[in-house]
């Protein structure tokens, strides 16, 4: 299979921005970076975006002379969002391509079926928004760039929109829950679990369905018929859509519906589905008006903002493409502060070492996982047509969790009107 070498825009690529970018890098053979990404599929809106902000590094630390006196090079090829073809593209990698530097995909079912083939060449990695990979690997190289870690990772997914529940009046009570039968559902599942039993909360629908499905009314009429408090998907892009779509068209309204459907920080489903999200209370990782945002990472946005109309990617770039830099930063610290790419030293350096990246201060825990966990719940309010403007104003994304962050309140119980 051939390297997928995509130009998006005017984003110059490989060896050849180096030569371009900074004349000054010393000739010779690139220090490579490789790993595979959703560019096709139903994961490929985020995987593309993931991409961009990952080649604004590396035109930048070429700019800077490279890593270690060499240009970098990044070595991708798509994985189609499909897990079977990955090992097949990491054995490639540190096999044939043997790069210096081994990247995770995006998302914890990409992640996943990687590890064991990184783990049998005993290398380094760099995960990208894995839920709690590790946990049945313990692969002590393994660091993960997600803001659902701490010493609980699975539980820490879901926690604020628990919390935000139980704490409304009159306090919900019953919980349905579904996703797919695939490895983020079944992580994220097994972390509500848990959240749910110790707030004393009683589940009354609790099951996965095929990760092809594409029609979601029978599942939702399922759920809606033992009438819960709440209702939480650990969904996928496609799947959150369908849901929420089927939600709609049955009258299904829980007094509060979300909690951790992946694809509504999207900027493409956000347009797409518009008013359709009013009301829905869901985790996310960043936003610029989020307290914690800092100057550095609304720079970042707005650079990447500035060259993602062309690249055809997420205009807005604020779920994925500052982990994805923010990654690319900590490979860039590691690589410099062990001064090689021996797998060993960079493993021994991210142990113990507190990155400074644009998502902020991050510190690796035994684990792999952020030292400490950093996931709000928000609601979105007050949408009216699926222009993506709107969607730069924070009242339309309020923060409810962590209450140090609170942007604003919640509107209960769920009503999709407001």
């Amino acid at each position: 299979m051939r390297i997928q070498r995509r130009t998006f825009g005017k984003l110059a690529v490989g060896a050849a921005a180096a030569g371009v970018a900074a004349p000054a890098i010393a000739q010779g053979k690139p220090f490579t970076i490789g790993f595979s990404m959703n560019l096709t599929g139903p994961l490929a809106p985020n995987g593309k975006a993931t991409l961009l902000a990952m080649q604004i590094w590396e035109e930048e630390i070429n700019a800077k002379g490279g890593l270690l006196g060499r240009p970098v090079k990044l070595v991708y090829y798509d994985d189609q969002s499909n897990p079977s073809t990955v090992p097949g593209l990491y054995t490639k990698l540190m096999d044939v391509d043997k790069v210096d530097i081994i990247a995770s995909s995006y998302a914890t079912n990409m992640v996943a079926p990687a590890m064991p083939i990184v783990m049998q060449h005993d290398r380094t990695f760099f995960g990208l928004l894995g839920l709690a990979v590790n946990t049945e690997f313990n692969y002590k190289r393994y660091f993960s760039m997600t803001p659902t870690g701490g010493p609980r990772p699975k539980e820490s997914f879901a926690e604020g929109f628990f919390e935000v529940a139980v704490a409304q009046t009159p306090k919900p009570v019953t919980v349905a829950m579904c996703g797919a039968d695939a490895e983020f559902p079944r992580n994220a599942m097994d972390g509500a679990r848990n959240v749910i039993k110790r707030l004393g909360l009683k589940i009354v629908y609790d099951k996965t369905y095929p990760p092809a499905t594409s029609d979601y009314t029978p599942v939702v009429r399922a759920i809606a018929a033992t009438n819960p408090d709440i209702f939480l998907a650990c969904s996928y892009p496609a799947d959150s859509v369908g849901l929420i779509r089927a939600s709609h068209e049955v009258g299904f309204k829980p007094k509060v519906y979300g909690g951790g459907m992946v694809g509504l920080q999207a900027t493409a489903i956000k347009t797409q589905l518009g008013p359709l999200l009013n009301g829905i209370v869901v985790y996310d990782f960043w936003l610029p008006w989020a307290g914690f945002a800092s100057d550095a990472g609304r720079a970042f946005v707005e650079k990447y903002q500035t060259r993602s109309a062309a690249a055809g990617v997420d205009l807005l770039g604020y779920y994925l493409p500052p982990f994805a830099y923010a990654r690319m930063e900590v490979i860039e610290q590691a690589v410099k502060g062990a001064g090689s790419a021996d797998d060993a030293k960079l493993a021994d350096f991210c142990r113990k070492t507190t990155f400074k990246t644009v998502v902020g201060d991050i510190k690796f825990n035994a684990e792999g996982e952020w030292d400490t966990a950093q996931v709000m719940a928000v609601q979105f309010q007050g949408i009216q047509g699926n222009g993506v403007d709107q969607f730069k104003d924070p009242k339309t994304e309020v923060i409810l969790w962590p209450t140090k962050y609170k942007t604003g309140n919640i509107i209960y119980p769920y009503d999709p009107k407001k």
